[in-house]
């Protein structure tokens, strides 16, 4: 499968953080990051943590890796085109939304488009228990 599709049909984006033109006292990114493992109906509850970057902080469990992998993936907030044709395979039924003052993007693996957008982003997505 070509991972070229890194976009899913449930994403909505309301923009993308950036630290060009703002203070430099203010993170390229500040999100609340809401992980259920087993999906909204299954015995783990959600997860949560803050996260930012640039610099890295907040409560997520590792923010420099979190980071790396939305700042080198950050086109996988971005909602599909309405025109890919996703693999239909399953995953598995992890959710996950990432909300911010720019960004509010929500994630799940429920074809081949939303399992590319997650792994390219499992370091900030998937919190441990």
């Amino acid at each position: 499968m070509k991972v070229a599709v890194l976009l899913a049909a449930t994403a909505l984006v309301a923009g993308c953080g950036s630290n060009s033109g703002g203070s430099p006292d203010q993170p390229r990114y500040d999100l609340t990051i809401i992980y259920w493992p087993l999906g909204r109906g299954g015995d783990a509850g959600p997860r949560s943590a803050t996260l930012t970057c640039d610099p890295d902080g907040g409560s997520h469990p590792d923010p420099a890796k979190a980071c790396d992998a939305l700042l080198g993936h950050e086109d996988a907030l971005r909602p599909v085109a309405g025109n890919v044709a996703c693999t239909e395979i399953y995953g598995g039924p992890q959710l996950a939304i990432v909300s911010g003052p720019k960004v509010h993007a929500s994630f799940n693996r429920t074809n081949g488009c939303e399992i590319a957008r997650w792994e390219a982003l499992a370091p900030l997505l998937e919190l441990p228990g």
